[in-house]
């Protein structure tokens, strides 16, 4: 099988770039390298570490590679994560390829962002992992974050909690225009284009009464479509919310038939490298969408 040769070949670029890093001497590293599974740890990463001299910070994955689901490392992934110091993860089942990169890199010390977070239930028995997308989730994975880089690179201890704490004073003051921002909604069922939003709904105390494409890239059957268009007339719905990272098609599809609108929520899985403070930006564009779309279906007699 094709998933089978490719772990293979993996397995056996961990074996030669762990030989090749046993073979380096005695010379000391000039700089600490911390690895990111995907963008949304980048970022949290990046804003504790900024300035921090003689830290490194690289995502291991191209900035709109998007969530992690069943995805597989490349060699030039795998030859990254070699020469990290830390790897910091999102957990929650995001990576699936973490027991392979523990068993092959054992001296890679590994950051699970969401570490005795409280994790919703997923599809199929598995754990929800898109903690990010709440604002407090986010919080709570830059605590643990900041703990373990200063857990392991101790001389810049006092750094990382000093970025970690105006980073999260930043991300209360979004969480309270959030809340602030729609606490007097009377509309609150949505319907989102996957997984990405439960955390994030039950932030803001709304329903998400369906789901689009239950698994990002398999589109929905006829049947479940259907279903979907059925849902939204009952229960007179007018607001859809796509994601950037997927195409539309579905929701458009969708809207068509019900005469429904479809808008546009950022779960921040993807974006540029060079904007630490994208994830503000996102989650503040993503309140102007919710209260726009929402206040619309109210005014037409939605839910």
């Amino acid at each position: 099988m094709h998933h089978r040769s490719s772990r293979n070949r993996i397995a056996i670029l961990f074996s030669a770039m762990a030989l090749i890093a046993g073979c380096g001497g005695g010379q000391a590293k000039k700089e600490k390298t911390i690895a990111t599974s995907f963008y949304p740890m980048y970022l949290a990463t990046a804003n504790i570490a900024a300035g921090v001299p003689g830290v490194k910070v690289v995502n291991i994955t191209r900035p709109f590679t998007g969530c992690l689901h069943d995805y597989q490392l490349t060699t030039e992934e795998v030859k990254t994560l070699s020469g990290a110091d830390v790897f910091v993860v999102n957990g929650g089942g995001m990576e699936s390829f973490l027991d392979k990169v523990v068993s092959q890199l054992p001296a890679l010390r590994v950051i699970d962002a969401s570490e005795g977070l409280t994790l919703l239930a997923g599809e199929n028995g598995e754990t929800n992992p898109h903690v990010w997308v709440s604002v407090t989730g986010a919080m709570g994975q830059v605590r643990n974050i900041a703990k373990g880089l200063a857990e392991a690179d101790s001389a810049n201890a006092a750094a990382y909690r000093r970025n970690s704490d105006a980073y999260l004073a930043r991300l209360d003051s979004l969480r309270e225009r959030m809340l602030e921002g729609t606490k007097d909604l009377k509309s609150r069922d949505i319907i989102t284009f996957h997984e990405a939003f439960p955390y994030f709904a039950r932030e803001l105390g709304l329903n998400v009464v369906a789901v689009i494409q239950r698994e990002p890239g398999t589109a929905p059957s006829p049947q479940e479509l259907a279903g979907t268009v059925k849902l939204v007339k009952s229960k007179k719905i007018r607001a859809l919310f796509a994601e950037p990272q997927y195409p539309a098609k579905e929701a458009e599809a969708i809207a068509r038939e019900t005469g429904a609108r479809v808008y546009i929520l950022d779960p921040v899985s993807t974006g540029p490298m060079d904007d630490l403070d994208f994830y503000i930006k996102s989650m503040d564009a993503d309140l102007i969408t919710l209260k726009r779309a929402l206040g619309e279906q109210q005014r037409l007699g939605g839910q």
